[in-house]
């Protein structure tokens, strides 16, 4: 047995180009989702995403390297666990006329399952109130839960979603964020596919960054980001501030917002000194840097995306 629920290995895709040839989708990937939580599995548009996760459910065929879910072999022996699975890779299809509930109840009798799931997975999305709406009058974000409500039906150990907040407005994008954690800190381990890094940041608990089909880091966010020795000072002075702690030897730089950044490990060496040239602290808080700053800084070199042989909006180019 594994502790990883997903697991790759030399994983590799190529196409067929449009003007001949072969290009490269995914390269090499080896990708580890470990059991419980939520995982992001990051990059932007072209850089390979779908294609893996269309490749871990028999979607695609792989070219090259290996692939487990649950530490069994896939595709060989998919049928044997994907009934563990949940997925949301393409806009569902659901009767417009029907209310969400009778949508999910049709569903349930489809895949043998109980009927009283139905009202579990109602509940765990949010949707409790509106299930009896028609499908037709939901916006788009409570479509998106109760697409993912359809893939609880199984009561999956496993829930993999590729962009699930792709056209949603900001409230849309926080009631997906918020089922999203829910359903981590209730067990499901949750493969989250995104390229919107700010976002996937306040509901991941690890992640993996791709680029160009390929691997680019991986590891707990803590792991990622590191913690830093930059502390964010906020003083009714930052000039007189900036000098003393200068003085006393501290690298320290004005943000934008007019705040201070102090490079040090000694947070209390900064009160101390601030307080002895009689300047006052409000504020002294560690600085990390966010998922988005460490991805481009990560991708600084590299050129993402997909190559011109890729068409926009095609398996290949996603």
């Amino acid at each position: 047995m594994t502790d990883l629920v997903i697991e790759t290995t030399g994983l590799r895709k190529e196409f067929r180009g449009r003007r001949g040839g072969r290009r490269v989708a995914v390269q090499n990937l080896d990708l580890a989702v470990p059991a419980g939580g939520v995982h992001g599995f990051l990059g932007p548009n072209g850089s390979g995403k779908t294609t893996t996760i269309r490749m871990l459910l028999g979607l695609a065929r792989a070219t090259r390297g290996s692939m487990r879910l649950f530490g069994e072999p896939v595709p060989e022996l998919l049928p044997s666990v994907i009934d563990r699975v949940g997925a949301v890779v393409e806009s569902p299809k659901f009767s417009p006329n029907l209310s969400g509930r009778q949508n999910l109840q049709l569903l349930a009798r489809s895949i043998g399952v109980p009927e009283q799931r139905v009202g579990a997975a109602v509940e765990t999305v949010g949707l409790t109130g509106r299930d009896q709406d028609r499908f037709k009058s939901y916006s788009l974000g409570m479509k998106q839960r109760l697409a993912i409500a359809a893939t609880l039906l199984k009561d999956p150990a496993l829930l993999i979603l590729d962009e699930p907040t792709n056209g949603l407005d900001p409230a849309g994008i926080r009631e997906i964020r918020d089922t999203i954690r829910d359903l981590g800190a209730a067990g499901v381990t949750v493969l989250l596919s995104s390229h919107i890094l700010a976002e996937v940041q306040q509901v991941c608990t690890s992640a993996t960054i791709i680029g160009n089909g390929r691997l680019l880091a991986s590891g707990t966010v803590d792991e990622l980001l590191g913690e830093g020795t930059a502390y964010r000072v906020v003083v009714p002075d930052p000039a007189a501030a900036a000098a003393t702690l200068g003085a006393a030897g501290m690298a320290t730089s004005v943000g934008s917002d007019g705040h201070l950044a102090v490079d040090t490990d000694d947070p209390a060496a900064v009160n101390r000194a601030l307080a002895a040239a009689d300047i006052w602290l409000t504020e002294l808080t560690p600085m990390r840097q966010d998922l988005e700053t460490f991805f481009l800084q990560l991708t600084a070199a590299d050129t993402l995306g997909t190559s011109a042989d890729a068409p926009s909006g095609t398996e290949e180019g996603r």
